[in-house]
């Protein structure tokens, strides 16, 4: 069965089990998931998009304006992959959504009127990737850690955030990821925030960069470290022992493992790092796909671990941050977003050997 069918199959026995009619899809990336990537958004800051997806007894709908059809039926395929358009003039008022579902037990991956939210349940499903979905994921990963690494090499002192920030998105932008996360902090503001939106402040020697790269629908997610000059001692065990964390959250992700269990993995290397409360200041990441994070893990977390499932971990230690995008599987976890040229921190985790970025030293 081809993705899209199987997809189209998992979302029935959803309705089923839920004892429900018809499914709603409103938000960017529920509609990237059923539609194996299309792109329903305009602004990229918004959670739903400007075509909705209705799923009922009566076919498979794109409800849109008369604005975004064109480019829907064309560019991302939809008339193609078998989509009923029903298209609404952008000047009228109609609620389409309530024509196709009058009567019908309707669920949606949000709050709206009179509905089920399936919220949960579809983040669950987005998160279940297949093959065709793991292997672009590993594209993505691939041309994220690319935008960033060709950033991290153009920095230098001087630049602002701002600057840096905009040299990022344009290397994400001009290979087709867009960059819907973009964090710059230099010197002081690495140790006082742990999401630094870039301002106007001037590089002196510490960098970090963060993305979040979102190209088909899915999200790739990756934080790189510059310094220029000599490494203090501090901030390089400082970097060493989060390097360590992070080892032991990939390491326990593994096929059939509880997330609960891996996060507790992660607490006990924090302890026996010696810090063991950094953990408090900030989420340690979790199960990827077409959002940065479908779930952010925590100690009462219930999922299980399944192959093919993508994870972003990103535990950090003041001052310092271990993050990349892997992709689980029974032989081990495939870092998706690794540099080949980029300087890395050897850790041996129960038998493995787990390899994970240092800081980028530039004299």
């Amino acid at each position: 069965m081809s993705e899209f069918s199987q997809k189209q199959d998992r979302i029935q026995t959803l309705l089923e089990e839920r004892k429900l009619d018809a499914l709603l899809l409103r938000r960017v990336s529920s509609f990237a998931w059923a539609t194996c990537g299309a792109a329903s958004y305009v602004n990229g800051a918004t959670t739903n998009g400007e075509a909705a997806l209705v799923m009922s007894p009566s076919g498979r709908h794109v409800v849109t304006n008369n604005i975004e059809a064109r480019r829907l039926e064309r560019e991302e395929k939809l008339t193609a992959q078998g989509w009923d358009f029903r298209v609404v003039p952008w000047y009228e008022a109609q609620d389409t959504v309530a024509e196709l579902t009058r009567g019908l037990r309707l669920g949606a991956d949000g709050p709206y009127p009179g509905v089920t939210d399936l919220s949960d349940d579809l983040a669950h499903l987005r998160a279940h990737l297949m093959p065709e979905e793991g292997e672009r994921f590993r594209a993505l990963g691939r041309l994220c850690a690319e935008a960033i690494e060709s950033t991290a090499r153009m920095v230098s002192p001087g630049q602002t955030e701002y600057q840096i920030a905009g040299v990022l998105a344009r290397e994400a932008q001009s290979r087709g990821v867009q960059a819907i996360v973009n964090l710059i902090a230099t010197d002081r503001r690495v140790s006082d925030f742990r999401h630094p939106l870039p301002t106007d402040k001037k590089l002196e020697r510490y960098a970090m960069l963060v993305l979040c790269g979102r190209k088909g629908g899915l999200v790739a997610s990756l934080t790189r470290l510059v310094h220029f000059g000599s490494l203090p001692h501090e901030l390089r065990g400082k970097q060493e022992a989060v390097a360590q964390v992070d080892a032991a959250f990939i390491a326990a992700s593994r096929p059939g493992a509880r997330i609960a269990d891996t996060f507790g993995k992660g607490m006990e290397a924090y302890a026996k790092v010696g810090y063991p409360d950094e953990w408090k200041l900030h989420h340690q990441g979790g199960l990827a796909g077409y959002e940065p994070r479908e779930h952010v893990a925590t100690p009462a977390s219930s999922q299980v671990v399944k192959a093919g499932q993508a994870f972003a971990w990103n535990p950090s230690i003041t001052g310092t941050k271990s993050e990349d995008t892997i992709l689980s599987g029974e032989m081990g976890c495939e870092v998706i977003t690794a540099m080949e040229d980029w300087p890395r921190i050897p850790v041996q985790v129960e038998g493995q050997l787990i390899e994970r970025p240092a800081i980028l030293e530039v004299a």
